[in-house]
């Protein structure tokens, strides 16, 4: 028995031991930078500083092509996406009131011109007789203002007669320029009145191979942006694409909502290929700031969570300032244009503020 009881107490204690030595391995183990952390070198790089925001795209000169008069469309001789050459016909309007109205100052001129010759002729009478003393002054006077008279009233018989040819030719809507047809309001059939407010038929772009982004920056990121910086954009119909542009113009217009003040800045971009549409989502950054031969770390060494912190947030956490905003424009973020992106284990980073960028 005592043996028996020997051997157990040593299969124990070479267990405890086996036990103990696997445990202190584990925590030399787990003591080793090497084990614990990954390592990277520190390198050198460039880093930009970037502001962005969104923007839509829209053609440099869109003409709203309007009608001066009212009437029934007619005739339709464009329709979406048709090229048209100024002068070239768009659609028609029914003429019948029109050509009536003019057919009427056309009568009333040829009324007036009889009137003329006949106070033409008596004037003349007159004119012989007030020489010869067979009638008096007063009579002459008289003849000579109804002759006047006269010229003045076809003079205006004519204006009303050159009027509604004007707005008998407005009935035919030409295209003002060359260009592109991109919308298209009315329908054939469709009656359009011309009062306080020009109604709007068709809308041509002019040239769709140079575009115009319209964009809002916050107040914060305003002073960092100069006239022609270039612009880096990307939209939603090639996102493995970026394009570029350049700043145009920034408006001294600001617009205010939610107390969030914000500045139209305008960006003309290259449209050589014509891929780029009226209406899409433009999403702009332009760099502000460079730094050459920055030192670069990778992103995740700047971040630092403790083994036992909490996962669940507060409740009655506050929001981000971008959320609590109302969706204010974005201010300066980091952003990578290159294969490396921010949050990546294999990123580089840089100080507070700055991203690494592309030369």
């Amino acid at each position: 028995m005592k043996r028996i009881g020997r051997i157990a107490l040593g299969t124990v204690l070479a267990a405890g031991l086996i036990g103990g030595g696997v445990w202190l391995a584990r925590e030399r183990a787990a003591l080793d930078p090497e084990t614990r952390y990954k390592l990277a070198a520190v390198e050198k790089g460039d880093v930009t500083q970037t502001v962005s925001a969104n923007g839509t795209l829209n053609p440099v000169v869109l003409v709203n092509v309007g009608t001066q008069v009212s009437g029934t469309v007619r005739k339709l001789y464009v329709d979406f996406n048709d090229h048209v050459k100024q002068g070239q016909p768009l659609l028609e309007l029914d003429d019948a009131l029109l050509a009536a109205t003019e057919r009427q100052s056309a009568a009333n001129m040829t009324n007036a011109q009889a009137a003329l010759e006949l106070a033409l002729a008596n004037e003349t009478r007159l004119a012989a007789l007030y020489r010869q003393e067979y009638v008096s002054r007063q009579e002459y006077d008289q003849a000579r203002q109804a002759l006047k008279s006269a010229q003045a009233q076809l003079a205006l018989a004519r204006a009303q007669n050159d009027r509604d040819k004007v707005n008998l030719g407005f009935t035919v809507i030409r295209s003002p320029v060359d260009g592109v047809v991109v919308d298209r309001v009315v329908d054939l059939g469709q009656t359009v009145a011309a009062s306080f407010q020009t109604p709007v038929l068709i809308k041509i772009a002019q040239d769709l191979s140079e575009m115009r982004i319209d964009t809002a920056f916050a107040e914060a990121d305003i002073g960092n942006i100069r006239e022609g910086q270039k612009v880096r954009f990307t939209v939603d119909a090639f996102p493995n694409r970026n394009f570029t542009g350049e700043v145009q113009q920034i408006r001294l217009n600001p617009t205010n909502t939610q107390n969030v003040v914000t500045y139209n800045v305008r960006i003309t971009v290259e449209n050589p290929d014509q891929i780029l549409l009226p209406g899409m989502t433009a999403y702009v950054n332009i760099g502000v700031q460079k730094r050459e031969g920055t030192l670069l770390v990778p992103n995740a060494a700047l971040r630092f969570k403790p083994a036992d912190a909490p996962e669940k947030k507060p409740e009655n956490a506050p929001k981000p300032a971008s959320t609590a905003a109302g969706g204010s424009p974005a201010r300066a973020r980091a952003s990578a244009p290159g294969p490396a992106r921010a949050g990546s284990a294999t990123a580089r980073a840089a100080p507070c503020g700055w991203s690494m960028g592309a030369n």
